[in-house]
């Protein structure tokens, strides 16, 4: 209760001290106080260089496409405004991504000298979210989980 008090006091006697001032000063200024301007007060609130979102859903799932797969793993990432999320290697799939410039097929692309099965056991990846202010929905299906694994893709590694 002291410091509720304090602040009523401390609040009355701001306001009595602008009352006797205003009363004091009979000579008033003809020009008024220069106010801030609205622009610096602008710039100060926003920052200097904007971005566009980059925030993404990747899931894995067994299956020929998104509608047939259970979803088996999900994770985040967010690669601007700073690379967070829930992806393991969260700052080496947002290099990998800027590098293609968000070209996803071009992230799951076959390493040389890869060998695999011919068997037929689909692995589905997708991505949903916003790539630099773009609204992406991407699928992805590898043949077996070889494939998935023979991928250069750090994007879709969880």
């Amino acid at each position: 209760m002291r410091y509720i008090t304090g602040g009523f006091a401390l609040g009355a006697a701001l306001a009595l001290g602008g009352l006797v001032a205003a009363g004091t000063s009979t000579a008033a200024s003809a020009a008024p106080a220069p106010a801030a301007a609205p622009a610096a007060q602008a710039q100060s609130l926003f920052p200097t260089s904007l971005f566009a979102p980059s925030s993404l859903v990747l899931t894995i799932g067994q299956g020929e496409d998104r509608d047939s797969s259970g979803v088996q793993r999900a994770v985040t990432l967010t690669c601007m405004p700073k690379a967070t999320g829930t992806h393991p290697d969260v700052k080496g799939a947002c290099e990998q991504l800027r590098a293609v410039d968000g070209d996803f097929d071009k992230t799951v692309a076959l390493k040389a000298d890869t060998f695999c099965t011919k068997e037929w056991n689909p692995i589905v990846v997708t991505a949903e979210g916003v790539w630099q202010g773009k609204r992406v929905s991407y699928e992805h299906t590898f043949a077996n989980p070889c494939m998935k694994r023979a991928s250069q893709s750090t994007v879709f590694e969880f």
